[in-house]
């Protein structure tokens, strides 16, 4: 069975997607900070038919997060696909939004570490047994605002916008290579609840844009916008 990990794996988006690919033959490994949380969604996915396994990580701690995913390829036997999407409004130390002009090192900092390097840290996880099979997705997503920078949120556009610079430079490194790797930009408020006149979508509307990534890996960004 080919399998999905899930960085940043919660009760939305996460939930999903793993839904959208364990229908269709993937084990899912979930992989975020909090175990009971992530076994909340193991005993769903279960209960659906799905095989998924959690394994706890923080995308702060760097070798947590390598442990995760070597410990997933041990469960599994493989990590097919990669999707890279922790949640923005996690309580991380240090993650607050900052305005252009009262963007400091210091506000900048937390959210690359948390953004890039986090992505960078699981993608070299699993891009070298993937660079041997000659095969495998990666899949990073982010919030519109790596496109299309807001003011209230600078410093979260623009560690969102040096990954996408990075996931589309790796696009295109590895075409023709069997791996494929793309960026996801959520232009909408995802859920209900979002502020007046801003577009919003379910989960299970964005979702399959992810498969079909997956599936016809053509492009190298994919802007979600409604």
């Amino acid at each position: 069975m080919p399998t999905l990990a899930i960085v940043g794996a919660g009760p939305g988006m996460g939930l999903a997607i793993a839904r959208t690919f364990g229908s269709r033959g993937f084990d899912v490994a979930l992989i975020a900070r909090t175990k009971e949380k992530l076994q909340t969604l193991v005993d769903r996915l279960g209960r659906e038919g799905i095989t998924a396994a959690a394994f706890p990580a923080d995308v702060m701690d760097r070798a947590s997060l390598t442990d995760a995913l070597d410990a997933a390829k041990a469960r599994f036997g493989s990590i097919d696909v990669l999707e890279y999407s922790p949640a923005p409004h996690s309580p991380v130390p240090g993650l607050t939004t900052a305005a252009p002009s009262q963007a400091t090192v210091d506000s900048l900092q937390p959210q690359i570490e948390y953004t890039l390097y986090g992505a960078v840290t699981a993608a070299q996880a699993v891009l070298p047994a993937m660079r041997e099979a000659g095969a495998g997705t990666l899949l990073f997503t982010t919030g519109g605002g790596s496109v299309n920078p807001v003011p209230m949120l600078a410093n979260v556009n623009a560690a969102a916008a040096a990954l996408r610079n990075w996931v589309i430079n790796l696009h295109n490194e590895l075409a023709d290579s069997g791996v494929y790797a793309a960026h996801v930009a959520i232009g909408v408020w995802i859920g209900d609840g979002g502020p007046e006149g801003f577009p919003t979508a379910t989960p299970e509307q964005i979702a399959p844009l992810y498969w079909e990534l997956h599936e016809r890996r053509d492009r190298s960004e994919a802007v979600f916008d409604g």
